[in-house]
């Protein structure tokens, strides 16, 4: 099943045994890792599959259309081959048309079904199904709680929800208006977590660079200390942490705020990776208004531009839409010149898929479904090509990366440029001497020094230093 692959199965016992199949974003990851973690404190063991489960969780995925399809059939893969299946997530919320619960229309036989962050409903729903055991031996948890990814890279949640109503999404309906974290359990979290071993902090959020306008920026403590609860002071205190525990703090989903300005300075010291996750969408001003967006194209640039002159090492990824009603082919243009200029590190893009209750379905000049495929196809190519020159430039530098897989023969790891699992890989090849090989085979989980001797693809090539 998805995402089990990394959760420690506890020793046999008559246990109950929980199930967990984790699709969508990181959001909906630390969702996942909650739960199971809250599961395992509780007594309950885990099943890496259906056969071995009493009961499955499946936490789904709401947003696109693909990704609803997905998740209706990981549920009904789940009815199929287990047949006890409590639904969770993103798709939980979603309504089918006429009015009912879409997750119960579809897939009558499963037996609950909540919504996203809903950590308390679903350990109802299991404990109704599966009495919680009395096992004060299985209390004993690390520290961070029990993770879904590897061991050295973990996801921090700093917030829930969005107060943005942009036109092409749901989410506000699914998971609420922005709910930030009290800053003191944010990096008690976070400290936790270095001391279980992770060497690498991914820091997720609807929108990382608006934590704590919901609370006003109140005054919370860490380590003794007031500290308001406010990006710039987050990430100034995550980079002691950091640099305590010789760590990386990725940030992702970071709106182009003015007062993003602030922590450049932070990210050019490298313990928060100088990486910003920017969802610009568009660049054309009419195309983001129709989009209801919270930045305004024709300043990103200059952003941008700013943002490399206090930061000459940063690395900006995105994801952008194409084909979006009202689209025109000028406008079009408009965003393949921003791709052009800008010279974004990683690009993404979506054909515009028309989501059930986003109000851009209402708007006019509705792209056919073709036209909206062949756009994401053309922005792909410009996007590619503009990723693989700025690639080709990194050739003769050495780099310090952190190491996911490794043998004796090479090695697949990521430098400060690369999130897991979205963007790409530093390929080490396997290297001559004996020692070397057996250095790089324990390596997994550690930073090496690499350098970078070729490119293939969207990927680096180098070797061991």
């Amino acid at each position: 099943m998805s995402r089990m692959s990394d959760i420690e199965q506890a020793a046999p016992g008559a246990a109950p045994r929980i199930g967990f199949v984790s699709l969508g974003c990181p959001k909906a990851l630390v969702d996942a890792e909650r739960i199971v973690s809250q599961l395992r404190a509780e007594g309950y063991e885990t099943s890496r599959d259906y056969a071995g489960a009493d009961l499955v969780v499946v936490n789904t995925c709401g947003f696109i259309d693909a990704a609803v399809q997905e998740s209706l059939d990981a549920i009904g893969e789940a009815l199929h081959e287990n047949g006890r299946v409590v639904v969770t997530g993103c798709l939980g919320a979603r309504s089918a048309d006429d009015g009912s619960n879409l997750v119960r229309k579809m897939h009558p036989k499963v037996l609950a079904v909540t919504g996203p962050h809903a950590t308390a409903e679903v350990l109802d729903a299991v404990h109704t199904q599966l009495p919680r055991p009395h096992d004060p031996f299985v209390d004993l948890l690390p520290p961070g709680g029990l993770k879904l990814t590897p061991r050295h890279y973990a996801y921090l949640k700093i917030s829930e929800g969005c107060n943005h109503r942009c036109s092409f999404c749901i989410i506000p309906s699914l998971r609420g208006d922005l709910v930030s974290r009290p800053i003191g359990d944010v990096l008690g979290e976070a400290q936790a977590l270095f001391e279980a071993g992770v060497r690498e902090l991914l820091v997720v959020s609807q929108d990382t660079s608006a934590y704590g306008v919901d609370l006003k920026y109140r005054t919370g403590f860490w380590d003794g200390r007031p500290l308001r609860t406010r990006f710039a002071e987050l990430v100034r205190a995550l980079h002691g942490l950091a640099e305590r525990y010789d760590a990386w703090v990725r940030l992702h989903y970071v709106y182009p705020y003015p007062h993003v300005d602030e922590v450049l300075e932070v990210l050019a010291q490298g313990r928060v990776l100088p990486y910003l996750d920017v969802p610009f969408q568009h660049a054309d001003p009419d195309v983001l208004r129709r989009m209801k967006r919270p930045a305004n194209g024709e300043r990103n640039l200059d952003r941008i531009a700013a943002w490399r002159q206090a930061c000459p090492q940063l690395v900006i990824r995105s994801t952008f839409i194409a084909g979006f009603p009202g689209e025109t082919e000028a406008e079009f243009e408009r965003l393949l010149d921003f791709v052009r200029e800008a010279e974004l590190d990683r690009v993404g893009c979506f054909a515009y898929s028309p989501v059930d209750g986003a109000a851009a379905n209402a708007l006019p000049g509705a792209l056919p479904e073709a036209e909206r495929v062949a756009r994401q196809a053309r922005f792909m190519e410009v996007a590619e090509a503009v990723s693989v020159a700025k690639l080709k430039r990194r050739v003769g530098q050495d780099l310090r990366v952190i190491v996911d897989q490794a043998s004796r023969h090479g090695a697949v790891a990521r430098s400060y440029a690369d999130a897991p699992e979205i963007d790409g890989h530093v390929l080490i090849r396997e290297p001559a001497k004996p020692s070397a090989k057996a250095r790089l085979a324990g390596s997994v989980g550690q930073f090496v020094r690499a350098r970078v001797v070729g490119t293939q693809g969207h990927d680096l090539v180098a070797e061991l230093i």
